[in-house]
């Protein structure tokens, strides 16, 4: 199916499923829907960076520090969240630490993010037709790379993490202090 007729959920102010529409309808309206995104680290501490390609419908081009995509009909946000985890990255069989669920809109996209970190020591296997290039990112350097050039980078991954990001940066052993704002 081409990625433009997948069904998407759709999700009302509050945050809760409010039914489906395609993928193409759910850009083409702005319309809200839930999305997930995960944030790899490997055992020294760097969290995995990728650049999107430039076919990608959303930011394309954009460097990204999360890995996910589209809660699709039906789907439980942790299973789309490691669905796009195996898709993207190749990264399977781990276990997600949840970090809360917010709301992200602007122009472009509307929709309430399912949150995750996982930790990650295996090959990375990037999907060609989603991510250009990747690399393991020292958190110093990312928080760096984020405010230096921010129009660089994914901007619902930065509103949504970057602080986590900065408190992971500033006390490396805090380990997953909770962004979530729902409930």
């Amino acid at each position: 199916m081409p990625p433009e007729d997948e069904v998407v959920a759709l999700y009302d102010a509050a945050g809760r499923p409010a039914g489906t529409a395609t993928r193409a309808q759910v850009r083409a309206r702005n319309l809200t829907h839930a999305a997930t995104a995960v944030v790899v680290r490997d055992r020294l501490g760097r969290v995995h960076v990728h650049r999107r390609t430039t076919t990608k419908d959303l930011y394309p081009g954009r460097h990204d520090f999360a890995a996910g995509g589209v809660v699709a009909a039906g789907e439980d946000p942790r299973d789309a969240a490691s669905r796009e985890l195996e898709e993207e990255l190749g990264v399977h069989g781990v276990e997600l630490e949840p970090l809360g669920v917010a709301h992200y809109g602007d122009d472009r996209t509307d929709y309430w993010a399912h949150l995750f970190t996982t930790s990650w020591d295996g090959a990375v296997r990037l999907q060609p037709e989603e991510v250009a290039w990747g690399d393991w990112w020292t958190l110093d350097r990312l928080v760096d790379a984020l405010d230096t050039a921010p129009e660089e980078w994914m901007p619902d991954t930065a509103a949504l993490l970057g602080g986590w990001l900065r408190e992971q940066a500033a006390s490396p052993g805090s380990g997953g202090a909770s962004v979530g704002w729902h409930p």
